[in-house]
């Protein structure tokens, strides 16, 4: 993030290490370029590298030169940084209606099985407001049916406010590439018409709810080691999606995952990557795995550390105005489009003597049928092993008997 920006109302240049912003004849400035966006004009605050005609990533990606401030924490310390607002973008007809046919199938679906259902939920503090809020025994849901373009620090911001709110917060997407993906909890489901979305057959997730797997590394396992690609003799685990899994998994209807995530049958977990990295990625699985998960790595799926609240003190550390654009380099917190993903299952590797017991599990299909009006405990047991259809024989034909050349003339002769 960028310690300056330019005032486009003023005509100054902002240095955000200094208390006084570097002028001091300006009272109430750090209360005005710290609001909502919303309630001031969006191009107050501009990219000093784009006000001084240099080249601006963001202008050369397409993006927006205008800036917003808010506090960041770095080496423990809570600063004030600028970050370029992403491009405004108003939904289409089309998304509109599949954001309303997605939040009016999860609500149904909770009410059909006797869950508690707010639509647009809002806090008690008007700070948060949920699509659909699902209430069960085991959580409270928020999902949140995201079929526009949304950013990475959005999720992320959002999604904490709602922890705070003890709130677990489900984003569905049907963009492969959407910026959502690994950064909150999320499922990812087909992209179809909106009375495809509405009607009672099943959307099956593609993405967001894995199964763990734990093998061991020999030459005669079926998975290959993750370490070496030999047989390095040790315990691995890692998160696999259903079709993936050996043996394979039932993949997740959405409807299921409304009624077991707020049952507690389903959990969040974020993993950090197994190479040791600062990124992790969220995902769901069934709450038998994240127990185990816990006991063979002894992670824990605690959120990341929480943005600096509004009323933490800022440190001013008096630096020089740097008017380089870091555009593409804010961290977490960019606007960049993402290429669709293909998220690697997350491994660890481990003693033999770490391993718990196994657990029995079903050996189910790959086949979902339709959920339709099942009571709620049908839907927390795998569904059983669909038969193979019979295969047809083929029909029989009649024994080969050889022509007999002087009943039946050659196909080059013509009968006289």
């Amino acid at each position: 993030m960028a310690n300056g920006v330019f005032h486009t109302r003023y005509g100054i240049e902002i240095n955000l290490t200094y208390e006084d912003l570097g002028n001091p004849g300006y009272d109430g400035l750090l209360e005005e370029i710290t609001r909502p966006v919303g309630q001031r004009p969006r191009d107050l605050l501009q990219c000093l590298t784009d006000y001084r005609g240099g080249q601006c990533r963001c202008a050369l990606d397409g993006k927006s030169p205008w800036m917003f401030v808010r506090r960041r924490r770095r080496a423990g310390k809570v600063m004030w940084g600028a970050a370029h607002l992403p491009l405004t973008h108003v939904a289409t007809p089309q998304e509109s209606d599949k954001h309303k046919a997605m939040k009016e199938r999860i609500a149904r679906t909770a009410s059909r099985h006797g869950l508690d259902v707010r639509t647009e939920a809002r806090s008690e503090d008007g700070r948060v407001v949920t699509d659909v809020l699902v209430t069960g025994a085991g959580a409270r849901v928020g999902w949140e049916a995201q079929y526009s373009r949304i950013t990475a620090s959005t999720v992320r911001r959002r999604s904490a406010r709602a922890r705070e709110r003890g709130i677990a917060p489900l984003w569905v997407t049907a963009d492969a590439t959407s910026a959502l993906i690994d950064r909150a909890p999320w499922a990812r489901v087909d992209d179809v018409p909106w009375q495809r979305i509405i009607s009672p057959l099943a959307l099956i997730i593609r993405g967001g709810v894995r199964h763990l797997q734990i093998w061991k590394c020999a030459p005669t396992a079926e998975r290959s080691c993750p370490e070496n690609g030999s047989a390095c003799g040790k315990w691995h685990s890692g998160w696999f999606l259903p079709a993936l899994c050996i043996p394979q998994e039932r993949a997740t209807p959405l409807d299921e995952l409304v009624v077991t995530s707020a049952d507690g049958e389903h959990l969040p977990v974020r993993s950090r990557d197994r190479h040791g990295s600062r990124r992790a990625s969220y995902l769901w699985a069934l709450a038998r795995d994240v127990k185990r998960w816990h006991e063979i790595t002894g992670e824990t799926s605690a959120p990341p550390e929480a943005d600096p609240a509004d009323d933490e003190p800022v440190t001013y550390s008096e630096q020089e105005l740097d008017s380089s654009c870091r555009y593409g380099a804010e961290g977490p917190h960019t606007s960049s489009p993402r290429p669709r993903r293909h998220p690697a299952p997350t491994h660890q590797t481990h003693r033999p003597a770490s391993v718990p017991p196994r657990t029995p599990r079903h050996r189910s299909s790959p086949g979902v049928p339709a959920l339709g009006n099942r009571p709620l405990h049908a839907l927390r047991h795998p569904h059983p092993p669909l038969r193979s259809p019979k295969p047809q024989s083929m029909p029989r034909l009649p024994p080969h008997r050889p022509a007999d050349v002087r009943s039946a003339p050659h196909a080059n002769h013509h009968q006289t």
